[in-house]
Formats: structure tokens, C-alpha cells, sequence
């Protein structure tokens, strides 16, 4: 792995015995004046006198190893190893002359709170890297949703039909889900990978919509599986305090997944059947599993419960009197919020293609620039805040604004879109990443993938009747924006009167939040 190394120099007017036992005080370093950082990283001093005072110079070294994912967040952090240089030696200025000490240094968006070990970071990119396969695997039906239907000759009835059938994959995810809890997280990530990729094969060829549906509710599952356990996974092997930040890099892979199915948008203007293209790229993504495999380990909390006992996955523990209340209220907040994420998430370029007159390339466009660097920001400051601020209180705010801001969108024309649809994106990634931390969190690690299982079930019936909802009222009120915008009343419910009722999980360690019964 590779070594990174940052220097400052500063030259301070003061004897060089003054300034050697002020680095040693001021930056808690030992007799041969090394140290650490405040985030981990090695620190070494050095200091030559000189005619008019002392020089010193302060190297800050870490290793950098982030699998696959390094030149996204190596700048981010090269550059916080120069700033921890620097703030060394104004340290030690600032103490020899009796000044304040410089203000603490802040924490990069880019970067988690605390320091991660080599093999945390290696197996939360690995599972991030499944997340993107995956992510941009199930977006291709919902960003080609306008071309496949008049592929088919289908109407947005019959679209939304399609649509709610591919969501019974739940039943199916439901299994691989559960089987986490028996079987272990890094099987079962990988298979489910394996099955995206083999889904949209089928889907590539498919003659026929009944075909097609039928592949794309295999992919569902699959997609299920690998976000579900993904999400456990990353949350049982983050460090304490970082918990949210882990699975908001896991919602970032994600939503570059989502960018590349934006980016091939543009191939479906090139003919009726070349949104297939799409399809046939997203299956060979199975050719990056050996690779993944390479890099993905089991959980060590994971190994640890199989370790001492074979009791895993038992279904009553969720709903004793332990875990019953918080899990009926996760259920129903998230049967209400997918109510409403569903068709706003699988009708948008429906509607901007039929009812604002956009092409493909058009909505490709717009995608970029109102869901691109937002949708970064936003799970970057999401992870932020969800970290600092707490799950609940940032679930409640960020549902509420973020959902009447994609109900502005869905009603309104012109600049309106463009507005709306990108403070909607980034007002409603804070409750996103907050629910689905807590969603990992609220359980033990011997059911937290059964738990989360039957959880999915709830969101995917949410979404399955936001889906029917929206396809059947937009002939009678006016049109899929009306009929959307109508089911954010939904989520609106979730934030007022259910969340409210959940513990709060941030800043609590893991076991204390949900302690194991076995």
C-alpha cells in the first residue's frame, strides 16, 4: 500500500531547547519527538538551531489504501495530511510566542470522522463496488422506462404494472436476505450480484414485455439482496462514530451506478430497440466478480457470532419485546416513504419526456446537472450530519423538506424543474442514509439480516402501491405529475408521527444500541 507523506516547515525566533519541549508538550509527542494525529496518522518533528532562532520541520505519513476507489478520496486526503502539517507547526509558533493555538482543524466532507484500518477500508470498497454494479444494474428499467414501453406498445397503466410485478422480487430477496444471517454477508453479496447481471441479460433480448418484467423481477431481488446486506455489512465492520459515513459511501457507489445508467441514456435516441445496448453492458459487469471476490471478506462481527453459536436468524427475536416496537415503526415508515420514492424514482423521465417534452438526451441532461454533483454533496453532507447531528432528528427534517421539494417538481414547469428537483435531491439524502443506518442498527448482528429482510418487504409493498397508485390516477387527475406529487403525503405522515417514536442510534455504540441475545 502506498506511503503518503506531507511536510511543513516553520521557523519559529526562540532557543531550540524552548522549541523542542513546546512540540514535545503542545503536540503530545515522546522522547524522539514522534507522535500522531488527532486522526491517526504518524507524526515526526525535527528542528535544526539556527543564528536567528530554530527551524522545524514536521512530516505527517499514513498509509492510503482505499481498494478501487483511491483516486476519489486520495486527494481528500493527501490534503488533510498537509493540513495536520501545517496546523503542527502553527501549533508550536503559536505556543512559544503565548498566542492562542490555531483553531482545530476541520474534517473534510470527503473523509470519515475516524480513522479506518486497512481491512475495514478493503471490505467497505469492496461492498460499495458491489452497491455500483448493482445500483446502475436496476436503474436501466426505470431511466429507459419511455423507450421499452413504446418498445412494447405498453400503456402507464400497464407500465406501472410492470413495474409493482418486478417488486414481488422482495419474496425472493426475502431468502438471500435472511440467508445473511446463516449463511454469512459475503456469499450471498456476491451471488446476488452474479443474479443483477444474468436479469439483464434476459432483459437485453427479451421479445416480449411479460419476458422482460420477468427478468427485470429477478434483477429486483438481486438488487435488494446486495443493498440490504450491503448495508449490514458496512455498518457491522465500520468503526464506532462512523457508522453513517460508512453507508453513505455505500449510497455514493450507488449513485454512480446511477450516473453511468444516466450517461448511456443518450443510446436509447439511436433506434427503437437500442435501449437493449444498456442492458448487455450492465451484464458484463459479471466478468468484475472474481476480482470482488478477491477483495471481500466476511464481517469480523459476523465471524465472531458464528464462532460461538449456531442460533442465527431467529425469527422471534425480532418481534420480542426487545425489538417489536422499533421494528413495527421502521416497517411502517418505510411502507410510507416508498409509497411516495417509487414512482417519483421509476416515472420521472416518463414524465419529463411526455408531459414536459423532453428527449432522452435532454433527460440525460437535466439528470446531470440537477442529480450529478448535487446527489455528491448531498450524500456527502449527509453523512455529515447523520454522523454530528443524530439519526432522527436529520430523518425528520430531511424527509419532510425533501419530499415537498420533489412534490414542487412533479407540479411544476419550467425553471421550477430545474430548482426543485435539485434541492430535492440533496434535502432528501440526509433521510435516506439516516433510515437505512438505523434500519442496520436497531437489531443484533444474529437477525440483522433477517430483520431487515421482512423489513424489505415493507418498503417493497410501499412501493409497489405507490407504483399502481400513480400508473392508475394519472389519466383521472391530471396527469403522472399530479398523480405523483399526490402519494408525498405518505412520507410526510412517516416524519410527523413515527419517527419521532424511534430510539436514537447515533453516537451509541453498536452492541449498546442492539445488544446480542445469544
Amino acid at each position: 500500500m502506498p506511503r503518503v507523506r506531507r511536510r511543513a516547515t516553520i521557523h519559529v525566533d526562540a532557543a531550540y531547547d524552548v522549541v523542542v519541549a513546546t512540540a514535545r508538550r503542545e503536540l503530545s509527542l515522546d522522547e524522539q519527538l514522534t507522535g500522531h494525529t488527532e486522526a491517526g496518522a504518524d507524526m515526526t518533528v525535527s528542528a535544526s538551531a539556527d543564528d536567528t532562532g530554530t527551524q522545524v520541520d514536521v512530516e505527517v505519513t499514513d498509509d492510503l489504501n482505499i481498494p478501487f476507489f483511491q483516486w476519489f478520496f486520495g486527494p481528500a486526503y493527501k490534503r488533510s495530511l498537509t493540513r495536520a502539517a501545517r496546523h503542527a507547526t502553527e501549533t508550536i509558533a503559536a505556543a512559544v510566542k503565548g498566542e492562542p493555538a490555531p483553531k482545530p482543524i476541520g474534517r473534510s466532507l470527503f473523509l470519515p470522522p475516524v480513522s479506518f484500518t486497512p481491512l475495514q477500508s478493503t471490505l467497505i470498497a469492496a461492498v460499495a463496488l458491489l452497491a455500483a454494479v448493482a445500483s446502475f444494474g436496476s436503474a436501466l428499467f426505470g431511466q429507459n422506462v419511455d423507450p421499452i414501453a413504446k418498445t412494447f406498445g405498453i400503456s402507464d397503466a400497464d407500465l406501472g404494472f410492470s413495474l409493482a410485478i418486478t417488486r414481488v422480487g422482495v419474496l425472493f430477496a426475502l431468502i438471500a436476505t435472511a440467508l445473511a444471517d446463516r449463511r454469512g454477508r459475503r456469499i450471498v453479496l456476491l451471488w446476488s450480484v452474479a443474479g443483477v447481471c444474468i436479469g439483464n441479460l434476459v432483459s437485453a433480448v427479451a421479445p416480449t414485455i411479460e419476458i422482460f418484467t420477468g427478468a427485470q423481477l429477478f434483477v429486483r431481488a438481486s438488487v435488494n439482496a446486495v443493498l440490504v446486506v450491503g448495508g449490514i455489512a458496512v455498518v457491522e465492520e465500520a468503526p464506532e462514530g462512523a457508522r453513517a459515513f460508512a453507508v453513505a459511501m455505500l449510497g455514493l457507489a450507488g449513485g454512480a451506478g446511477f450516473a453511468i445508467s444516466v450517461v448511456l441514456l443518450p443510446i436509447a435516441d439511436l433506434g427503437p430497440d437500442a435501449w437493449r445496448a444498456a442492458f448487455a453492458v450492465s451484464a458484463l459487469t459479471i466478468f468484475l466478480i472474481p476480482m470482488l471476490a478477491r477483495n471481500l471478506k466476511e464481517t469480523h462481527r459476523y465471524e465472531q457470532l458464528a464462532a460461538r453459536t449456531v442460533s442465527r436468524g431467529n425469527l422471534r427475536e425480532v418481534v420480542d419485546r426487545g425489538y417489536r416496537r422499533r421494528f413495527w415503526l421502521l416497517a411502517a415508515v418505510g411502507f410510507l416513504t416508498n409509497v411516495f420514492s417509487a414512482p417519483s424514482a421509476q416515472f420521472t423521465n416518463r414524465y419529463l419526456s411526455d408531459e414536459r417534452d423532453f428527449s432522452s438526451s435532454g433527460i440525460a441532461g437535466f439528470r446531470a446537472i440537477t442529480t450529478g454533483l448535487p446527489g455528491l454533496f448531498g450524500i456527502l453532507l449527509a453523512g455529515r450530519i447523520t454522523e454530528t447531528r443524530g439519526r432522527r432528528p436529520v430523518a425528520i427534517a430531511s424527509l419532510i423538506v425533501g419530499t415537498v421539494c420533489t412534490m414542487i417538481f412533479f407540479l411544476g414547469q419550467g425553471a421550477l424543474l430545474w430548482a426543485f428537483m435539485t434541492i430535492a435531491i440533496v434535502a432528501a439524502a440526509p433521510a435516506a442514509l439516516a433510515v437505512g443506518t438505523m434500519d442496520a442498527e436497531m437489531f443484533p448482528t444474529e437477525v440483522r439480516g433477517t430483520s431487515n429482510a421482512l423489513l424489505l418487504v415493507a418498503y417493497v409493498l410501499g412501493s409497489i402501491v405507490g407504483l399502481v397508485l400513480a400508473g392508475s390516477l394519472s389519466d383521472t387527475i391530471g396527469g403522472l405529475g399530479n398523480a405523483i406529487a399526490l402519494c408525498g403525503i405518505a412520507p410526510i405522515i412517516a416524519a410527523i408521527f413515527l419517527l419521532p417514536r424511534l430510539p436514537e442510534s447515533g453516537g451509541h455504540a453498536l452492541d449498546d444500541v442492539s445488544p446480542s441475545q445469544v
